[in-house]
């Protein structure tokens, strides 16, 4: 499910209050790009970027669409500084640009008709995640922005009879998100389709007639309501739910059924998993596909000749694909490489399946799948920098036991010396997000080269292990989630090739926080923590994050206006216990984040200094929530990769 927000256009409260001038005290560093400015950061060995480049050359593939005559793809790479479109036109072809932009492109879909081939795609500035929406004609080279240049915009669902697209947006008050049909060849004519305050609103999928749509009120990651919204009437009705059903349930990816009398979704509203289940719309029936299977499905795909369905299950953090005939919904495994398949995609004749297709050695890149015969076709083959894959480290599931004897999920990779290895905690955002399987990036040259070994825990509040497991750290209960932290210290403890002496702690965004709560608790076992992007104080986090967020956040973290729930966030961040902090820090984020606001980092920053500990700070100008110019990621890589071997690496 994708969000849609939208960013005022000043960074009011920076300005406001003299930060933005503080934060660019920091001097550039004569070996970083022009936006990049730094504090307590050392001059870097020279070697050091040339061992890491091949690390960032390594590319991708992402698939975004079929064409219309689906005989090309449209597909998202990295071949230069930032991520752009290119199209495929046949398996291992060449990837042509067609997006020439300073800025990273989201995402692309074809428009079906009209006599040129266009596409339209969503790309914001800076990081400041304000996505426009363009229209790209590839006959005329011409392109045309659809909104407005300020507010906050992302596409639904494509109708089938004509190119009017669902663009989310809100431009009315810069807070509560619409949502607008638009003709992208008359753009100045926008119709509303649902305008509400204080809720947030997505839409799903187009009835076959293009006469209905499904809507889903989003609350939170545990909650949310489907509704189907007529067009002609405006009239909203609730999906049927059955008489037992929670109060709180979660739903994702609804999709019609072929005949229009019917909707395919997937929901958590029986047992600890999100199943897949068709629903029937004149008597309610709940017919349950999907129940024998204890993982969630994650990705879900209806044929556009109606004859099949395709859907992806997180088994562990690995993809499962599956297909299922339709209507007698029998299903087959289809036997894939072990990794992480997403972007389902089914050609516009239904006779492929297209999808990405990653694994713990190898970057993610675009696969078709033919439903005739079975036969698996790759249309892009990413470059890995010059580097050989087979000296790749693939990863290891595992799990330990947790203070209260819950077993958490984790991957490791080790070095392939015998050890004792230094360590080094990798620790994911979402706070429901998981760790699955993955290339690893720098990764892989802090395991071969120096001998580190990273293990990644999917800690509670993950997603992917059943809904009970991801409440487990909401409001009142957030550390203990950072207690799993300390339980992991006491396995490594236990294993005689890793060395508990020398382990660090990495993350960003709410993984931040998680180091940085980390370092508060553990900081006489943990040499060094990397705080990117993260939160170190809940109450200024919650107060600044952009106000389209705010609510949404508030569901996860608690709060802040309530007395009660305010003092105990104040009492868990960060940024009030700087003081317990003994351990090596660095901090770094770009200036223009609307989610974690560079306000976090520079109070952090100060609290950690005034108690005379050294931190090593990283500020972008023109990124947001990560680092997605190259030129950037390359030097942070380095400032990272410098900073563990300083503090987990023997003196040589």
């Amino acid at each position: 499910m994708t969000l849609f927000f939208r960013l005022t256009i000043a960074l009011i409260f920076f300005s406001a209050s003299g930060l933005v001038a503080d934060d660019r005290i920091g001097q550039h560093h004569p070996q970083a790009p022009s936006a990049i400015r730094t504090s307590g950061v050392p001059e870097l060995p020279t070697d050091l970027f040339d061992a890491l480049r091949p690390y960032g050359d390594i590319r991708y593939a992402a698939l975004n669409d079929f064409a219309p005559d689906g005989q090309s793809l449209l597909v998202a790479s990295r071949l230069g500084n930032v991520t752009q479109l290119y199209r495929v036109t046949r398996p291992g072809g060449m990837r042509r640009q067609v997006v020439f932009t300073s800025d990273r492109v989201n995402y692309g879909r074809f428009l079906r008709h009209g006599k040129h081939l266009r596409f339209v795609y969503t790309m914001s500035s800076s990081g400041n995640e304000n996505n426009q929406v363009y229209l790209r004609n590839l006959k005329t080279g011409t392109t045309k922005r659809l909104t407005d240049g300020i507010s906050r915009h992302g596409l639904g669902p494509r109708r089938h009879h004509d190119d009017l697209l669902v663009i989310a947006s809100n431009r009315r008050n810069g807070r509560d998100t619409d949502i607008f049909l638009v003709d992208p060849d008359h753009p100045d004519k926008w119709r509303t389709l649902k305008q509400v305050d204080g809720e947030f609103w997505y839409a799903d999928d187009w009835s076959p007639d293009d006469r209905r749509l499904l809507m889903v009120r989003y609350v939170s990651v545990n909650e949310s309501y489907p509704h189907i919204l007529d067009i002609d009437t405006g009239k909203m009705t609730p999906l049927p739910l059955p008489d037992v059903a929670p109060e709180k349930v979660s739903w994702h990816m609804l999709c019609w059924s072929p005949d229009g009398k019917a909707v395919y979704a997937a929901t958590d509203m029986v047992g600890e998993f999100t199943h897949l289940a068709r629903i029937d719309l004149d008597s309610g029936r709940y017919t349950w596909l999907t129940r024998d299977i204890p993982w969630n499905v994650v990705d879900m795909k209806i044929s556009p000749t109606g004859g099949e369905l395709a859907f992806v299950v997180n088994a562990d953090g690995s993809s499962v694909l599956y297909r299922m005939t339709l209507p007698d919904h029998r299903r087959t495994r289809v036997t894939l490489p072990m990794g992480r398949v997403g972007a389902l995609q089914y050609s516009p004749d239904g006779k492929q399946l297209g999808f990405n297709l990653g694994t713990a050695t190898h970057p993610t890149d675009v696969f078709t799948y033919r439903l005739a015969d079975g036969e698996l076709t790759r249309w892009t083959h990413s470059e890995m920098g010059g580097l050989n894959e087979e000296h790749f480290t693939g990863q290891r599931l595992f799990r330990y036991k947790s203070f209260d004897g819950r077993m958490i999920p984790a991957f490791i990779r080790e070095p392939k010396n015998p050890g004792p290895h230094p360590v080094l905690i990798y620790i994911h955002g979402g706070p429901e997000g998981q760790v699955r399987p993955g290339l690893g990036g720098a990764s892989q040259y802090w395991i071969s080269e120096h001998g580190i070994a990273v293990i990644a825990p999917n800690v509670r509040g993950s997603r992917g292990y059943g809904k009970t497991y991801l409440k487990l750290d909401n409001g009142y209960k957030r550390e203990d989630a950072v207690r799993d932290i300390g339980a992991l210290l006491d396995w490594i403890k236990e294993q005689p090739h890793l060395d508990e002496s020398r382990v660090g702690v990495m993350g960003g965004s709410y993984g931040g926080y998680m180091v940085l709560a980390s370092l508060v608790h553990y900081g006489d076992r943990i040499r060094a923590g990397s705080d990117t992007v993260g939160i170190s104080n809940f109450v200024t986090f919650l107060e600044n994050t952009k106000a389209y967020r705010r609510d949404l956040r508030r569901a996860e973290y608690g709060d802040e206006r309530d007395p009660e729930m305010r003092a105990f966030l104040q009492n868990i961040s960060p940024s009030n216990n700087a003081d317990k902090i003994r351990s090596s820090l660095l901090i770094t984020h770009g200036l223009n984040d609307p989610r974690v606001p560079v306000t976090e980092a520079r109070q952090m920053a100060r609290a950690v200094r005034a108690n005379g500990q050294a931190v090593w700070y990283v500020v972008a100008d023109d990124e947001g929530h990560g680092f997605a110019k190259k030129d950037n990621a390359e030097f942070s890589r380095v400032v990272l990769t410098e900073f563990w071997k300083r503090h987990l690496l023997p003196k040589e």
